[in-house]
């Protein structure tokens, strides 16, 4: 795998690309900077999943292991943790782990809100990171809570919506205005992946390109479609017969 950002992002504040061509200044000021960014998994519990209803359970994890991934490429600290794990909510799935084996679990003693439990705000904090990505579930709950705290306390805070569920759309419909009065920006993974992202010019680029088709399972059809058209345009190439020398007229002739 490969060692992911390199020196395409520096933690000058600046997000701006580093890859050799010239940029413009002002390119990534409203984005994610990468240097700045923790990812925050809350709650993936299987027994919370049994109630999600706005979103496809299957959609659900491969959005949030993509997210995982996306981490674990791009070298993005990520912390876990889970509400009573060995009570009805159920244990973590475990995609989160084996995508990146760098996360960090922080066990609550009971507390809904992982905001309330002080390891957990102290581990987010010495990360060092002032931009917190959360998805969870409920979103209603899981996130919401420990968003809305965090906000309160300096942070700026995205909230995946399609990494997280909810037990109803109206549920999720609510959350989501909650959010956007509190100041708590909503956000897709594939957004995430792309603002992460920022440049086809760079060596993890195909990397990069896989987990497009984690989130939109259609983009691996775009791809196959590519190189098809790619191998076929080399094979005429390879086949084709070789031009016949020109003959020239000595000098003098």
């Amino acid at each position: 795998m490969s060692t992911g950002n390199g020196n395409i992002f520096k933690p000058d504040g600046k997000n701006a690309i580093h890859d050799g061509i010239e940029h413009e200044p002002s390119g990534g000021k409203a984005l994610l900077d990468p240097t700045d960014t923790v990812f925050l998994l809350l709650d993936h519990q299987s027994g919370l999943f049994q109630n999600v209803k706005d979103i496809t359970v299957a959609e659900l994890r491969a959005n949030t292991t993509a997210l995982a991934k996306l981490a674990a490429l791009c070298q993005i600290p990520v912390i876990t943790t889970a509400s009573v794990p060995d009570g009805p909510n159920g244990p973590l799935m475990p995609e989160i782990q084996e995508a990146a084996p760098h996360a960090v679990y922080v066990p609550r003693k009971g507390e809904v809100n992982a905001w309330d439990n002080a390891l957990f705000v102290k581990t987010v904090r010495e990360t060092g990171k002032k931009t917190l990505v959360m998805a969870g579930v409920w979103t209603n709950v899981c996130v919401m809570f420990p968003a809305l705290d965090a906000k309160a306390a300096g942070f700026k805070v995205y909230a995946v919506m399609d990494a997280s569920g909810d037990p109803s759309e109206f549920a999720s419909r609510t959350t989501l205005a909650r959010f956007t009065q509190a100041g708590v920006i909503p956000t897709s993974a594939n957004a995430v992946i792309c603002e992460v992202h920022r440049t086809w010019n760079r060596p993890d680029a195909a990397e990069l390109a896989q987990l497009y088709t984690m989130v939109s399972p259609n983009y691996r059809a775009v791809m196959e479609s590519y190189d098809k058209a790619q191998a076929v345009a080399r094979a005429k190439a390879d086949s084709a017969p070789a031009a016949p020398r020109r003959q020239t007229t000595p000098v003098g002739v």
